[in-house]
């Protein structure tokens, strides 16, 4: 029962899932750790972070990643073709289309009218990551601002800034940053 409610979770977040991988994230946190309470959103913001680190879309890595805590590997693979699904269903039919020269003027509608939702999805995920990581009950919650954290951030966004690294560069920069801190602030070997 619980690989069918894996699929079916995955199959509805894969539907919408359009505009990449930040978008994807509120469908995310609403349906695995509001409704179902698969994850915390502590576990969602570190889903996050491993999501960007393995090669692969977001949903994708983020329904493997779940599918495996929830349900070991049978839940891997349920939830990561739930994911799939959807857009490759679409994908086939606009690939129908496109081969047999005909025109889609709808889909370039549509795609103009979906792009400042998308913005909107994207804005959404980042204020409630903003408000889960320094925020507990309405507080903010200071002891939650890590030193290392906040040099990270501040270093990689000006070099970002000033288009001096680039992403790769910046983890680079951001991975050197956290073990020297980390050894320097906790003390670990």
């Amino acid at each position: 029962m619980i690989l069918l409610k894996l699929f079916l979770v995955f199959v509805q977040i894969g539907a919408f899932a359009f505009g990449g991988g930040y978008a994807v994230l509120p469908l995310i946190q609403r349906f695995v750790v509001e409704e179902r309470g698969w994850m915390t959103v502590k576990e969602m913001t570190d889903l996050v972070s491993i999501s960007q680190m393995t090669p692969g879309p977001i949903a994708i890595n983020s329904a493997t990643f779940v599918g495996t805590k929830v349900a070991g590997l049978p839940g891997a693979v349920v939830a990561t073709l739930g994911s799939v699904l959807p857009q490759f269903i679409i994908m086939m039919i606009l690939a129908y289309f496109i081969f047999q020269d005909r025109k889609i003027g709808f889909l370039d509608k549509m795609l103009k009218g979906l792009r400042p939702g998308i913005v909107g999805l994207i804005g959404i995920a980042a204020i409630s990551m903003f408000q889960n990581s320094l925020f507990v009950n309405g507080n903010i919650v200071l002891s939650a601002l890590q030193p290392v954290a906040v040099a990270a951030f501040i270093i990689g966004f000006g070099l970002r800034l000033t288009k001096r690294f680039d992403m790769i560069q910046l983890i680079a920069v951001g991975a050197m940053l956290g073990i020297v801190g980390n050894i320097l602030y906790v003390g670990i070997p």
